[in-house]
């Protein structure tokens, strides 16, 4: 767990399984490592376990020593081919199933396989359209416009124990979480890792997430519509390392 926290701030790269074959995923990581980046997501709102395996083995093998983290949407997509898990609650929801019964379902995989865990308080924001979280999850965001509302859940899963706070608009968001609701989640976490994704598709919008209290800056869909090569990579590590410079 320390390896990638350490890393901090930093760009994190998240490879989706049900759109990525482990030779893609493979491909990525080395990209991203090569660029700077803190390290490696792993997550989908719809693989299973087969997907993710595949996927994650072949990550590690391509980039020996980078920092690899599984961001699931179930305890089905579990896998011991990671540094960490993304132990997620969906706090801004009221779906008891991803509030706590997929991490009891988690206990016996993790029994055997004592992956390190990372408990995250894990808020949707509106990011402008309907999601895949949203949908699957059957959870409504929180409101785009009411940064004390995600604060107030930031805060309540500080107070419950969680480590980290996840703040998603959701892939291919069209809309990233604002900067409003970034500030309000990091004053009210000051200690705590904060995650920020969804709906980030250019450096610009990766350093103004970085300059509102991110520590990590999330990106997909980005990597996904071209964003992955090396150079559009080092912009996008750039500008969560150094988000007082400009071009």
């Amino acid at each position: 767990m320390s390896s990638l926290l350490e890393r901090r701030p930093g760009l994190l790269a998240l490879v989706d399984p049900s759109r990525s074959t482990p030779p893609e995923a493979a491909q990525l990581a080395r990209a991203a490592r090569d660029a700077g980046a803190a390290g490696l997501l792993i997550g989908s709102s719809f693989d299973g376990t087969h997907d993710t395996q595949l996927v994650a083995r072949a990550v590690r093998q391509a980039v020996p020593g980078f920092p690899v983290a599984l961001f699931p949407g179930s305890a089905m997509q579990l896998t011991d081919e990671v540094d960490l898990v993304l132990f997620l609650s969906l706090v801004s929801g009221r779906n008891a199933q991803y509030l706590i019964e997929e991490h009891v379902r988690a206990v016996p995989f993790l029994q055997r396989h004592p992956v390190a865990t990372l408990s995250t308080g894990y808020i949707l924001v509106d990011g402008g359209h309907v999601t895949s979280v949203e949908a699957v999850s059957q959870t409504r965001p929180l409101p785009a416009d009411k940064p004390e509302l995600a604060a107030a859940h930031a805060t309540a899963a500080k107070l419950i124990g969680m480590q980290a706070i996840y703040l998603d608009a959701g892939s291919g968001a069209p809309r990233a979480v604002g900067v409003e609701v970034i500030r309000a989640c990091r004053a009210a976490v000051p200690g705590l890792p904060l995650f920020v994704g969804g709906g980030i598709r250019r450096p610009e919008q990766a350093r103004t997430a970085r300059l509102a209290g991110a520590d990590f800056v999330v990106i997909g869909t980005a990597l996904e519509e071209g964003g992955g090569t090396g150079e559009a990579l080092v912009a996008f590590v750039r500008a969560v390392r150094e988000p007082g410079m400009t071009r």
